[in-house]
């Protein structure tokens, strides 16, 4: 029984194309208001600029593999915990406005997040929640 919970994926791949459009337009809309050029939009999701470009225009046909599902989950609830915390201007300038704080050191959080990927992007979302009064 262990076994079989331990080898269980906690994030599964998405193929239903009506999930996959969903999944997509959510974190197309984000992307839109945080601002973020193509580049910086398709280094975040980790797509090529031209899957990217497929998926801002709505024609993008493939699956969302485990790692985009995770991405869109932490894109999509950085949104929402920068909503929470600031429902003003902050709350789509924050991400792109350079960061003295830790763990950015002057970076925009964007891009210590295209930087470090997964783990920097589940970073900045628990330290949303955390300015938020989360855990």
């Amino acid at each position: 029984m262990v076994a079989a919970t331990l080898a269980e994926p906690g994030v599964k791949p998405v193929t239903d194309r009506d999930e996959v459009a969903v999944i997509v337009k959510a974190v197309v809309r984000v992307m839109e208001a945080w601002s973020l050029s193509n580049d910086e939009a398709a280094a975040l999701f980790d797509v090529a600029p031209a899957t990217w470009g497929r998926m801002k225009s709505g024609t993008f046909n493939g699956n969302l593999d485990r790692d985009k599902v995770t991405r869109a989950s932490l894109i999509v609830g950085t949104y929402k915990g920068l909503r929470l915390l600031f429902n003003g201007p902050l709350t789509h300038g924050w991400p792109t406005a350079p960061n003295r704080g830790e763990p950015y050191q002057g970076r925009r959080p964007v891009d210590y997040m295209i930087e470090g990927g997964i783990p920097a992007m589940a970073g900045v979302r628990q330290h949303i929640d955390a300015l938020r009064g989360g855990v």
